[in-house]
């Protein structure tokens, strides 16, 4: 009997240490291999795929070592197996939205609308890339606010992509006082655009009439630019723009409105009576 007693210790102290070192030695395992394959498929193919196939491996490295450790232990896999399909089918209907959105994220990695590090819009939200996960997509915005947008809403909805080509095309629309000379007006904003040192020369700026606005002639200026340098590019051609209408002595108006009454293209007469109150 002593004999068995001892046996029995003995198996279990083995047990034990099997266990032991499974978790010591399985988790380090399962994280470091989880991470080299996300830097490996990230530098072979795109970061978001490497960010999922490390979460996949991930994921299913922490299941392999829960039912290996069971196993070892000696727990039968049958009537947690069973439980698990009872369990998985009632999760199942409580989780369509989650499924949708699982679904949803494999359709989005396989179209390549947007990768991680992409400035998008979506909705009222725009802000840069962070992750593509299986729910959710998340962005930060510039003031830097963190966003997290499921996936079945980002499948549903216009995604508008700001990073998808190296150059972006800025637009503006500069109004200036009706008695100007348009075709000067035109040759000063072409001038400005080939000056400004972040104006690409191919494609070649852009000039029009935009319209015939109530206090303004309103021209619409287009410059191609990199994307890197979108941001200063806007800014220093309103700077430009304001001191080359300044030396060419080029007016940018104010709202205005005339009044006129009787006949056409007669001015409203305004007469302040002598003794009158001004206030009244």
């Amino acid at each position: 009997m002593e004999q068995l007693t001892g046996i029995a210790a003995s198996y279990l102290s083995l047990t034990v240490l099997k266990l032991i070192l499974g978790v010591v030695l399985g988790l380090p395992a399962v994280y470091l291999l989880s991470r080299w394959l996300e830097r490996a498929v990230a530098r072979r193919y795109r970061p978001h795929w490497g960010m999922l196939l490390g979460k996949i491996a991930f994921h299913g490295g922490w299941v392999f070592l829960a039912l290996a450790m069971l196993n070892e232990a000696g727990i039968s896999m049958a009537p947690l197996l069973g439980a698990a399909g009872v369990v998985g089918v009632a999760l199942g209907f409580a989780s369509q939205t989650s499924i949708s959105n699982v679904i949803s994220g494999l359709f989005l990695i396989a179209e390549q609308s947007f990768q991680v590090g992409h400035l998008i819009k979506v909705g009222t939200a725009t802000g840069v890339v962070l992750s593509i996960d299986t729910l959710s997509v998340k962005i930060r915005t510039f003031d830097n606010k963190y966003i997290r947008l499921p996936n079945e809403t980002l499948l549903k909805s216009e995604v508008v992509n700001f990073s998808q080509f190296p150059i972006r095309r800025i637009d503006l629309r500069v109004p200036v006082a009706y008695k100007e000379d348009l075709r000067k007006v035109e040759s000063v904003l072409l001038t400005v655009a080939d000056r400004n040192p972040y104006s690409l020369h191919e494609p070649e700026p852009l000039v029009l009439i935009d319209c015939f606005a109530a206090s303004s002639i309103d021209f619409q200026l287009g410059i191609w630019v990199l994307q890197d340098d979108f941001v200063e590019a806007k800014n220093s051609i309103h700077y430009d723009i304001k001191e080359a209408f300044k030396a060419e002595g080029i007016e940018l108006p104010l709202p205005q409105l005339s009044l006129y009454g009787g006949p056409v293209g007669t001015p409203l007469t305004v007469k302040l009576e002598s003794g009158a109150d001004p206030a009244a």
